[in-house]
């Protein structure tokens, strides 16, 4: 979405420094960055949500020490990260 819109102000404002997004790597480098900020901002409040509606990991008694300490851990951190990477390339990535 960012890439149409910016290409647009260049063609008709000029705009400096919108030709950047016409370069894979710079939209690459813009895209892992928003999804870190992403990320950072919503990230709390998902485990937070998680943590309330009582997802999280069962643990074996395996006898070791420390494994009490996992229990309740949310276990979705792979679905975060997935679903707000998926978010940040369409914002900033152009489609096919």
């Amino acid at each position: 979405m960012l890439y149409y819109l910016f290409t647009y102000l260049e063609e008709q404002f000029n705009f400096p420094g919108a030709g950047l997004f016409q370069y894979i790597s710079f939209r690459a480098a813009m895209s892992i960055l928003t999804s870190l900020f992403i990320s950072l901002i919503i990230g709390r409040r998902i485990i937070e949500y998680i943590r309330r509606r009582q997802i999280g990991e069962t643990v074996r008694d395996l006898g070791l020490q420390g494994e009490g300490s996992k229990k309740g851990t949310p276990t979705m951190g792979g679905l975060i990260i997935l679903s707000i990477y998926t978010c940040a390339c369409f914002i900033v990535c152009k489609a096919a």
